[in-house]
């Protein structure tokens, strides 16, 4: 007989393993099935932005996340870029991630992928509706009205078989995902035609020579020949152990090939290093057309495959399942519709889309342009004035995923799902709900529910009521949060404010609105 659950979520890498931990807490029996029995010791996916910590910060395990850190405790999170190679005269340190932490609740971490999978596994495991199936790989997945059936066989002798069944299958099982292709989701995007490096080294002298900059954890080499790719180097951790990422010809062999000269090369000098890993990887960007057929879905890499340009990847793959957990959960217990499920592809395909060609594709462009037409040799001075606004930007100013356009909340007229936006501590439908502090002294996230938030400042009892007593004819759980507008809750610019169970607004007002119970109709997609 084959094993039944509620979601079977092939993949169990950061994403997969997050969903699972964001459907267990919410009580939701699934089974996450991962062909790897190792966890992968290549040092991807390091750069966690503030958003990601906030998932950790509500799944508990944020502390756990920042003691696994391979960095010195507050050791700064950093960048270089340098014209040429590193050791130029030619170099700035620009507005990271740091420039935006005023709008988020906790501050961003970096720590090797491996170290954030050690902290997700450990909580996963504590969560009794969650089944987690290593050394599985997945043969056949099929679909129909009453669910869906995947076969799995352990990756060793004597190759046992099992059938699982579940209401739902969720694929997070990367760019190659098995899970894609077998039901049939294309993708499309950019195809650079290009052969990157992967390396991982050690070296103290290398270490030594970037005493010359301020303490950052990457430095970026811009080579005008190389048009807008990079050399980077990012730390593993403060002392000796580095990985690198620069283009290489595409009949490149990691037996053959020379990655001690292209390590001196983007570095400037000649060093030793020791190797502790070489290989490839292409750069592309691909998103796929949908991320649901039926009743499979896609999230991460298997969603949308990229460059490690930015920290776009591991982010945006937490984010897909923030965003879905709920969703789900809400449709497995019938309080969510169909509308709700889909919104879930709705929401997160046009920001990544949006993130491949407008900030990854087009950052590799701008460098392009700029490096063709700017340089010492041709004008000295104009390219130091240039050079120097170059340091002074960041696109991480105009990076704000919103969900404006969605059909599950109240946003803007004409309002679309984006990549673009602005950071502000105004609330806004459709938007992530910047911090404030209540009146007792604590941040607002502090008191969100596990589901719905109605933020209530200076709220009349009927006002509060009209919700409390729509979501209990509607079914939708929620937390009603009372407190005054002064004291920075006034930055809002709204009385009301109904919050979703991923940080996002789904509507704000001054005023109760004539119906309560159509407003949270919509934000569950009835």
């Amino acid at each position: 007989m084959a094993d039944r659950t509620q979601v079977i979520i092939v993949g169990g890498g950061p994403v997969g393993v997050g969903l699972g931990i964001e459907l267990g807490m919410r009580g939701v029996r699934c089974t996450v099935v991962e062909r790897r029995t190792e966890l992968q010791h290549i040092p991807k996916g390091q750069g966690l932005s503030q958003r990601s910590l906030e998932h950790f910060h509500f799944w508990g395990i944020e502390d756990e996340l920042r003691a696994a850190r391979t960095l010195p405790k507050g050791y700064p999170i950093e960048g270089v870029t340098a014209y040429g190679n590193l050791m130029s005269e030619y170099w700035y340190q620009p507005p990271g991630r740091g420039s935006i932490r005023p709008f988020y609740y906790v501050a961003n971490e970096r720590l090797p992928q491996y170290e954030t999978e050690k902290v997700l596994r450990a909580k996963v495991a504590t969560l009794p509706s969650v089944r987690v199936l290593m050394g599985r790989t997945v043969r056949a997945v099929e679909q129909d009205a009453g669910g869906v059936r995947v076969t799995v066989e352990s990756a060793e002798w004597p190759y046992d078989e099992e059938v699982l069944e579940a209401e739902y299958v969720v694929g997070c099982d990367g760019a190659h995902s098995l899970i894609r292709e077998k039901t049939g989701i294309k993708r499309r995007g950019a195809d650079f035609d290009q052969k990157m490096a992967l390396v991982v080294f050690r070296s103290k002298a290398f270490h030594e020579a970037l005493e010359r900059f301020p303490h950052s954890t990457t430095y970026r080499a811009m080579d005008p020949a190389l048009q807008g790719y990079w050399m980077f180097f990012g730390r593993v951790d403060v002392g000796q152990e580095f990985f690198f990422h620069a283009p290489v010809p595409l009949d490149a062999q990691a037996d053959t090939y020379d990655f001690q000269l292209l390590l001196n090369k983007a570095a400037g000098f000649e060093f030793e290093a020791e190797f502790l890993h070489k290989g490839f990887w292409d750069l592309k960007v691909a998103v796929a057309d949908e991320y649901q057929k039926g009743r499979v879905i896609i999230a991460g890499d298997a969603a949308h495959s990229h460059p490690p340009y930015g920290g776009f990847g591991l982010n945006n793959g937490l984010e897909d399942v923030v965003n879905l957990g709920w969703k789900l959960t809400a449709v497995l217990e019938g309080w969510g519709s169909q509308a709700l499920l889909d919104s879930y592809g709705e929401e997160r395909r046009p920001i990544f889309w949006e993130t491949g060609q407008d900030f990854i594709t087009r950052w590799i462009e701008q460098d392009r342009d700029f490096l063709n037409t700017y340089s010492p040799q041709k004008d000295e001075n104009e390219f130091a004035r240039q050079w120097k606004a170059q340091g002074e930007t960041t696109h991480l100013a105009v990076y704000e995923p919103h969900y404006e356009g969605s059909s599950v909340l109240w946003g803007p007229e004409g309002g679309v799902c984006s990549a673009h936006g602005s950071h502000t501590f105004t609330a806004r439908a459709g938007h992530h709900l910047p911090p404030a502090s209540l009146s007792d002294g604590k941040g607002v996230h502090e008191a969100f529910g596990p589901w719905f938030t109605l933020l209530a400042l200076d709220a009349t009892d009927a006002e509060v009521a009209s919700f409390e007593q729509a979501a209990n004819a509607e079914r939708v759980p929620l937390k009603v949060v009372r407190d005054s507008v002064k004291g920075g809750r006034e930055g809002y610019e709204a009385r009301l404010i109904l919050v979703r169970p991923d940080q996002y607004v789904a509507w704000l007002g001054d005023a109760a609105p004539a119906d309560a119970a159509s407003v949270l109709r919509r934000t569950v997609g009835r």
